[in-house]
């Protein structure tokens, strides 16, 4: 696998004519998981955080993505159950890299919270955010100004007209007055209808073509196997006696059917290990205090839990649990990963009919109105901003738009910051 990638080069760009997608393959693996081990470490905030994150690196920094090609791989993984940002990635490393990509952008994002989680079930204990609350507050901060950055950018890019701006409003306004995750699929479908209607006569030639898939045969093999496991785990897990295939069948399920990502996925965790009392919920509600306090997708949580079912001193006992943790966590996120590589070449296809991309433009109009509710609530609305903070928010937000600093650099300057400030 070739490792020279035209990083260095310089992709002519404008208004008009956006930066095109790279070919699959022009990528080398393991700068795809370099990238995106760099993102799992310093990648705070949230499912919508890391979408600005994964935004800042692709599409601004390394313009490997066109704003609407990223959107509509946004868009996708709205209309999909599971972890969305993780989905995200995974289409994100699919396209650079095919398959492979995939996979190495699912390990390097997800890896380093994944192993500190791990860690914790394995040592059986709770974890007092109170030690790090200075540190943490000073994370979501910057994470605020990630989104805003994002979102600003995104809005100059796919919504650049009156109708487009006008339904990324109507999308922000339906989902800060809903209060049901399913709403986020109407204003999609919304988008899209009034694509349709009113956006025809804005497509012009395809500046953003992408890569074609070479076959769709392992995307049909990739969907029949994300439902195939949904009917086979149960049984299997009723004729295991060990129970093995129980834990499994319980996480593949939650990472399955959870629609909104995030964490939404916790009830479905909650009924999966304590219901059944396989983790007690002091246990649970510790693991996901931990949760909060490491980068990367909420759905590293399955680690934890994993881990914590299985307990115990002695290398046979942390051999068990680490087993365990791995088993949960692959099961978890399974799911995301067969659906993005069975829907991902479909998308692709039909994303480039003249009717589609016109469906399309409004849908990422759309999507533009999802983020900018979501950074208002419960992003803006649930941090209890003072002047400080907005300061804080300011300043990273002129630090990304004019590139003074690179987003893990500011990262860490975040959580400095935080932790001084919480000793005042």
């Amino acid at each position: 696998m070739p490792n020279a990638t035209p990083q260095n080069k310089t992709i002519k760009s404008s208004k008009d004519n956006p930066a095109p997608s790279l070919p699959i393959g022009s990528v080398g693996i393991w700068q795809i998981f370099l990238i995106f081990l760099r993102l799992g470490l310093t990648s705070f905030g949230g499912p919508v955080a890391h979408i600005g994150y994964f935004r800042e690196e692709f599409v601004a920094r390394r313009k490997w993505l066109s704003d609407a090609r990223y959107a509509d791989l946004v868009a996708l993984c709205q209309f999909v159950p599971g972890p969305a940002s993780s989905q995200v990635g995974m289409g994100i490393g699919m396209a650079l890299g095919g398959l492979r990509g995939s996979l190495a952008a699912w390990l390097g994002f997800t890896m380093p919270s994944a192993i500190v989680l791990a860690a914790l079930g394995m040592a059986f204990v709770g974890f007092d955010l109170g030690t790090v609350e200075g540190i943490i507050r000073g994370l979501k901060l910057v994470a605020v100004g990630v989104v805003l950055h994002a979102l600003l950018g995104m809005a100059r890019s796919l919504c650049p007209d009156v109708p487009r701006a006008i339904l990324a409003v109507l999308a922000a306004a339906i989902m800060i007055a809903s209060e049901t995750v399913m709403a986020q699929f109407g204003v999609i479908l919304g988008g899209m209808l009034a694509g349709f209607l009113l956006l025809r006569d804005k497509v012009g030639a395809d500046a953003d073509p992408g890569h074609v898939p070479r076959s769709a045969k392992g995307a049909v093999a990739a969907l029949c196997a994300f439902f195939a496991l949904l009917v086979l785990l149960p049984i299997l897990a009723k004729l295991d006696p060990t129970g093995l295939f129980a834990v499994i069948d319980g996480f593949y399920r939650s990472g399955a059917l959870v629609f909104g990502g995030g964490h939404v996925v916790l009830p479905l965790l909650q009924n999966a290990v304590v219901t059944p009392g396989w983790v007690d919920a002091e246990t649970f509600l510790a693991g996901y205090g931990a949760t909060q306090a490491v980068p990367g997708p909420i759905f590293t949580f399955a680690a934890y839990l994993g881990a914590a079912l299985h307990t115990g001193s002695g290398g046979t006992g942390l051999l068990v649990s680490a087993t365990t943790s791995l088993v949960t966590l692959i099961a978890i996120f399974l799911p995301a990963w067969l659906l993005v590589v069975g829907l991902l070449p479909f998308w692709d296809r039909v994303r480039h009919i003249p009717s589609m991309r016109a469906g399309l433009m409004g849908v990422n109009a759309a999507v533009v109105g999802l983020l900018a509710a979501v950074l208002y609530d419960p992003i803006w609305t649930g941090s209890n901003l003072d002047i400080f903070d907005i300061g804080c928010v300011v300043l990273v937000f002129a630090i990304l738009q004019w590139r003074i600093a690179p987003v893990w650099a500011v990262v860490g300057a975040g959580a400095v910051v935080g932790y001084l400030a919480g000793l005042l």
